[in-house]
């Protein structure tokens, strides 16, 4: 109970501090004033009433700088100079005029605008001249008081240029914090989007078909295998039941309008079909396949198609071509694919975001590589190597 007590009270100092320093400035003039006040009703210098609001009102219109920075120092030495001009010779031996003229050189030394801190330097001497003439107090007395005046200029240029640079710091402190910020989250809604890929096209095209093939054993079996039926039965109602609660959770992990069916996916092994839509749509599309079709890794199945259909779905709508080839080449350890065309266009997909950016997206996440730019001859490819030992 103890401890707390402490941290609530080093809490609330730090508050008081933090409002003390921001309101400093106004402070010392509050300061000044008040001291005005205390020293023209108790000192002992025989002065002269007609200083008296003069010398009240040279601290008070200080507290006008952010709005006249210039003009609210400047009345300050006005008015001093009329405290000087109407007073006696006594009037030299009080301290608070003094102050005040130091704390109005201050400002100018503080001011944001250079023009108006390099101003109040003639300014402050012409009214420490007229003073000086006032009291007789000699030229000689101009040097010394001119360095106090000098000092209290310096300080207050220094310590604004400390307080704008801390105000930086801190300035850019907060903005590279929101940029980690907005990275960070960047990173996270990427990451759970590929969480969600990955589920929707590995896991759940799994599933997918761990369920379609117990629904064709169980439809397969004889009248009497009633408890192998029974099993069966329970595998194809927990498959649909997982892919029910993995559409939930990719739903989670995507936006809904992204969140795709969760389906049996297709592969290399349904290109065949890919193609003869793509030639519906008035594209000619030569299909080759070379080597010994093997079976591939779901992911990788699945990824070489999809980047089969974004290539032709690119070509149809930007390429501007007239003919497109693909070619599929298995290997030992990987499988090529190739998407070719002969139009005009870059490929890119067309601004949306998802042309190659989703083509190599896909590729990375398989460990694959993948190339693509303007053909020599015209027209643009597509070319992929992905690993059939990506699982």
């Amino acid at each position: 109970m103890t401890i707390r007590r402490v941290a609530q009270y080093l809490v609330r100092m730090n508050r008081y501090f933090d409002w003390g320093r921001r309101h400093a400035p106004d402070l010392a003039i509050a300061v000044l004033t008040v001291g005005t006040f205390l020293e023209l009703g108790l000192t002992t210098v025989k002065y002269n009433n007609a200083i008296i609001p003069f010398a009240v009102a040279a601290a008070p219109v200080l507290f006008f700088r952010h709005r006249f920075p210039l003009g609210a120092p400047t009345a300050c030495f006005a008015l001093l100079a009329g405290f000087a001009a109407v007073s006696t010779q006594a009037g030299n031996n009080l301290s608070f005029p003094f102050f005040c003229a130091l704390a109005a050189m201050a400002i100018f030394g503080a001011s944001e605008e250079r023009r108006v801190a390099y101003a109040g330097i003639p300014i402050a001497f012409a009214a420490l001249a007229f003073v000086v003439h006032q009291f007789h107090q000699g030229w000689s007395s101009i040097p010394w008081i001119g360095g106090f005046f000098i000092a209290a200029w310096l300080a207050g240029f220094i310590l604004s240029a400390r307080t704008r640079q801390t105000a930086e710091l801190r300035e850019r402190a907060t903005r590279l914090e929101l940029e980690r910020e907005v990275k960070a989250r960047a990173a996270v809604a990427e990451e759970r989007a590929r969480i969600a890929r990955e589920l929707h096209d590995v896991v759940g095209h799994s599933v997918s078909v761990m369920t379609v093939q117990a629904s064709g054993v169980r439809r397969l079996l004889h009248p009497d295998q009633e408890r192998e039926r029974e099993a069966l039965l329970i595998v194809e109602q927990t498959g649909r039941e997982a892919l029910a609660e993995m559409r939930k959770l990719v739903g989670v992990l995507r936006r809904p309008e992204d969140a795709p069916a969760l389906a049996p996916q297709p592969s290399l092994k349904h290109l065949d079909k890919l193609v003869e839509q793509v030639r519906e749509s008035g594209l000619a599309v030569d299909l080759k396949v070379e080597g010994e079709a093997t079976n591939l890794p779901a992911s990788v199945d699945l990824a070489g198609y999809r980047l089969v259909q974004e290539g032709l779905t690119n070509t149809i709508k930007h390429a501007e071509a007239t003919r497109a080839d693909v070619l599929v080449r298995y290997g030992k350890g990987d499988v090529e694919l190739v998407v070719a065309d002969n139009g005009t266009g870059n490929g890119d997909g067309g601004g949306s975001g998802h042309g190659l950016v989703g083509i190599r997206e896909r590729v990375s996440v398989v460990g694959g590589s993948l190339e693509a730019g303007p053909r020599p001859g015209g027209g643009f490819e597509v070319r992929a190597r992905l690993p059939v030992n990506s699982d």
